[in-house]
């Protein structure tokens, strides 16, 4: 339980460093300050549906003409965590479709190949955001916002990789803290078998609309069914994504509200 903790650290730190590399074009800052403006964010996020709040929370910490620029900053970083999540969670699908439901082998292969191409879109799509960017111009009631739509165009492919590899890393953390306190609980479980269907839960959850405040259940909910297929453990299923639940997101979003108390919602430094 202490090492989950100490992941738990090491998670944000890892968001913390994303965020201070994405901030570089905008507004340099140091990486306590980045550290700070992360664990502000969660506390915003856990009182907002998709923890929208987070964006608010984080911002704040930059000068106020840099802050919508902010925003669409942080919305690059978040692309980036989605992408690593959906792709392989859809690869995770895969093999939870061929492993535990047995469909038809035209089924299989026509889940595949979407699972696939979805993969690919993602990838192309994030380390070519400039297409993305260029679309969002084009629309006619969004255009007068295309100064801010541009600083997510601006990051090059090397920048989008170093993003990618913070949320990489910050996906394996969360995955072993899983790991760690399932294997605790329920230790029958192999390990690739428990990664896989951890894959595949971080995915429906991402797809799921949630209060942080509120997302225990729908969490408990989707991880208990997902596990069924392995294990009758159901209880255990629950304290396990519990436990991370209150490790990863209540405690920092109780630490974050001391940061909250140094926020300068008016300041006018350039």
């Amino acid at each position: 339980m202490v090492f989950v903790i100490l992941l738990m650290i090491v998670n944000w730190t890892l968001e913390a460093l994303k965020w201070w590399h994405l901030t570089r074009r905008l507004s340099p800052m140091s990486i306590w300050k980045s550290i700070e403006s992360v664990f502000c964010g969660l506390t915003w996020a856990v009182f907002t549906p998709n923890r929208l709040g987070e964006y608010g929370g984080r911002v704040m910490f930059l000068p106020v003409r840099k802050r919508i620029h902010g925003v669409f900053a942080m919305a690059v970083g978040s692309f980036g965590q989605n992408v690593i999540t959906n792709v392989l969670g859809a690869g995770a699908i895969v093999w939870f479709f061929y492993t535990f439901i047995h469909p038809q082998w035209w089924i299989m292969l026509g889940i595949t190949v979407i699972a696939l191409v979805f993969m690919a879109i993602m990838l192309t799509f994030y380390f070519n955001i400039k297409w993305m960017v260029s679309l969002l111009n084009r629309i006619k009631f969004l255009k007068k916002f295309h100064r801010f739509f541009d600083i997510m165009g601006k990051y090059k492919f090397n920048e989008l990789l170093s993003i990618m590899w913070f949320c990489l890393g910050r996906f394996f953390v969360f995955t072993f803290q899983y790991y760690l306190i399932i294997h605790l609980l329920i230790p029958e479980i192999p390990f690739l078998t428990m990664g896989l269907l951890m894959f595949v839960f971080f995915f429906v959850q991402s797809a799921i609309p949630s209060l942080d405040v509120l997302d225990i259940g729908v969490r408990a909910l989707t991880a208990g069914k997902l596990f069924s297929y392995v294990t009758d453990q159901s209880i255990a299923v629950v304290v396990a994504i519990s436990l991370i639940y209150i490790i990863n997101l209540i405690i920092p979003a109780i630490l974050g509200s001391v940061f909250v108390l140094k926020l300068k919602f008016f300041d006018r430094t350039a």
